[in-house]
């Protein structure tokens, strides 16, 4: 869990996705297109990417990309963002965290 709070940690928005995962690549999209500017880290890029993934999986994540922090707590994975984007919740807790300017 540590090595994941450091990441996360100071950030408004950070999204664990690897680069060969469509479904990290669409949430990265659709929370992009509110004009929020994610921090991105692609397991498969990273030196220290199977600890982060295990790291995560031990949070729960099943799979554990896309993997969501808003205002530094874990959001969940493609299904939490799509539920929160259908019932108008998304931005607003976008706004919340800093991580929106608008």
């Amino acid at each position: 869990m540590d090595v994941v709070n450091r990441f996360v940690e100071q950030k408004p928005l950070v999204i664990f996705t690897k680069s060969s995962c469509c479904i990290s690549h669409s949430v990265t999209q659709l929370i992009s297109s509110y004009g929020a500017n994610a921090t991105v880290y692609e397991l498969d890029n990273m030196s220290n990417g199977q600890e982060v993934d295990k790291a995560l999986q031990r949070l729960g994540l099943r799979p554990s990309v896309p993997a969501v922090f808003i205002g530094q707590i874990l959001v969940g994975g493609a299904k939490e963002i799509i539920s929160l984007q259908v019932q108008g919740r998304l931005v607003p807790m976008l706004k919340e965290a800093g991580a929106l300017w608008v």
